[in-house]
């Protein structure tokens, strides 16, 4: 399904209104990618568009290389520190000529001569010292930066350090994941083998102990055998219910969608072909946590629905290619869907997806459901 999205750049608004805000998030970043690798991918096909584009070439020094000039450190200039003193000490004298200015604007016009030599000198004492005054401050000022900049190189340094933290927990929890699901595939594998060897046991004679043991596969469920004429081409998207049950029984039920890990019963969690409104009436009374999987009737695949302190939440699960993986949010694959279920219902699969643990009421048959929908179909008809 993902594929097809990213092939076409397109999502339908019904489709995209199911998805939560994170798994939007997801999307729209698979979109963004994929138009960046068709970019790149035009660049490297038509080089002359390339060439097109604007350049600079710098400037070279007697040694071949890139000219460089750093203020202060070039014969003949001053170093960086006396620069910034002669400029504070500019900038305070400035100051205190413009406010001695002001004052002996104001003062002096009424003045005697005596009076008014006075009147200067006391401006001239004044002007030296809120020149020293104002030098003062903008060396504090100065030294106040210093500190900030230090203080945000330390809360910089600080931020490097978790982010790295954080890659190396991510790190190991893809490691975990790996050696969960690698766990997971062991024990379907294991639970298996022994129901084969037990059938054997039990059914086994002197014949075959004589000539060997026989191997027996476990029988899957019954599936529907179609002539070649009728051979069914599936659409990119469901477009009918009867395409959806086609699509379960010529697909699915030879994967064992549906059913337990190693039993041909049905998952008490699986509750076939229902609608978004059936499921949260199933999990209305239920308690938090509880959660079934119903198959989709927008794509091909499957939706688990579960309950939470402040409704419902709806994930849609992709079975569209040979694995089972939630769309958008969780790119994990699972062999199966019971794989899916049985992992994220352990702590370590909860912490990555939001999924519940505890299965809602006991499903109905998956059979006897589909046949029901389909006589009604046909009944209408």
């Amino acid at each position: 399904m993902m594929q097809q999205i990213l092939q076409d750049m397109y999502i339908e608004p019904e489709l995209l209104s199911e998805l939560n805000e994170e798994q939007k998030q997801i999307l729209f970043y698979k979109i963004r990618e994929e138009q960046v690798r068709r970019w790149n991918e035009r660049e490297r096909r038509d080089p002359s568009h390339a060439l097109k584009k604007k350049s600079i070439q710098w400037l070279l020094g007697s040694d071949g290389e890139v000219w460089v000039w750093v203020m202060g450190e070039a014969p003949g200039d001053k170093p960086f520190e006396d620069i910034v003193e002669e400029l504070m000490e500019e900038r305070a004298r400035k100051q205190a000529q413009q406010e001695a200015q002001e004052l002996r604007s104001g003062t002096l016009g009424q003045c005697e001569e005596e009076e008014r030599q006075r009147g200067e000198e006391e401006i001239r004492q004044t002007e030296e010292r809120r020149a020293k005054e104002l030098y003062i401050s903008l060396k504090q000022e100065e030294k106040r930066s210093e500190r900030d900049d230090k203080e945000w190189q330390e809360q910089l340094r600080r931020s490097k350090v978790a982010d790295e933290e954080m890659k190396c927990k991510a790190r190991r929890a893809r490691d975990e994941y790996k050696r969960q699901s690698l766990r997971g595939i062991e024990k379907g594998l294991v639970a298996g083998l022994s129901g084969l060897f037990h059938k054997i046991h039990l059914n086994g004679s002197g014949h075959n102990r004589r000539h060997g043991a026989v191997t027996e596969h476990p029988t899957p469920p019954a599936e529907a055998t179609h002539s070649p004429a009728a051979i069914w081409i599936r659409p990119p998207r469901p477009n009918s219910r009867e395409s959806i049950i086609r699509w379960f029984k010529d697909e699915q039920r030879p994967r064992r969608a549906g059913y337990e890990r190693s039993s041909n019963t049905i998952a008490p969690w699986f509750h076939g072909i229902i609608s978004r409104q059936e499921s949260e009436a199933l999990l209305a009374n239920a308690a938090d946590g509880c959660f079934l999987v119903r198959v989709s009737e927008r794509i091909w695949g499957y939706t688990l629905s579960y309950r939470t302190t402040s409704g419902f939440k709806h994930f849609l699960i992709d079975a569209s290619g040979d694995y089972y993986s939630f769309l958008g949010v969780d790119q994990n694959r699972h062999t199966t869907l019971a794989d899916l279920i049985d992992f994220h219902k352990t702590p370590w699969g909860i912490r990555n997806i939001d999924v519940a643990s505890t299965p809602v009421l006991p499903s109905v048959c998956l059979m006897q459901r589909i046949e029901s929908v389909a006589n009604a179909r046909l009944s209408q008809d």
